[in-house]
């Protein structure tokens, strides 16, 4: 969303800047928004992969620490199971 509204506010801004601008005023400015553009793309995309990586990150603490707490559960069924059967 955020890339079409800066490409949408690059576009308005580059046709209302070259009504009184020379051709090479008009590819400079042009040349400006498409670097900002691709900052913009290069930034969002160093985002939605730090996003993944933490996402992931936090999905496998999760696992882990869901099978310490199972295998934690086993030991103590095992262990009341085996106090259980010697009464």
């Amino acid at each position: 969303m955020k890339i079409i509204t800066t490409l949408a506010a690059a576009a308005g801004l580059a046709a209302l800047a070259a009504c009184n601008q020379s051709p090479q005023e008009n590819r400079a400015e042009n040349i400006e928004a498409n670097a900002s553009n691709m900052a913009e793309n290069i930034t969002d995309a160093a985002e939605n992969r730090a996003e993944n990586i933490t996402d992931t990150a936090e999905n496998q603490a999760e696992a882990v620490t869901d099978a310490a707490e199972n295998r934690a559960d086993a030991i103590r069924d095992s262990a009341d199971n085996a106090t259980s059967n010697s009464q």
